[in-house]
């Protein structure tokens, strides 16, 4: 025998039901981020084996590339004082 709850307005809820779709529904929450840590740690574990066996470390290859830009950078503001000679701060 079903056991329902009367709300205002006459709105009739299955107790046994919604307690049992909410436990159903946490249960597979639960699920969901478990599966979710799995594929984090597996993609985690790969992405750590991808940067071992780069030649050149990240954080080498942005320190690099930044004291390039930065030469650059230098380069181009010579040559504008250079042709704009009166213009420079």
């Amino acid at each position: 025998m079903a056991t329902y709850q009367k709300f205002i307005g006459g709105f009739e809820v299955n107790r046994g039901l919604l307690v049992t779709g909410v436990a159903l529904t946490g249960a597979a929450a639960l699920v969901g981020l478990a599966g979710t840590a799995m594929v984090g740690a597996a993609l985690l574990s790969a992405g750590r084996g991808w940067v071992r066996q780069l030649e050149t470390p990240p954080g080498e290859l942005a320190q690099r590339t930044l004291h390039q830009a930065r030469a650059a950078s230098m380069a181009g503001w010579d040559a504008w004082r250079t042709e704009h000679p009166g213009h420079h701060n």
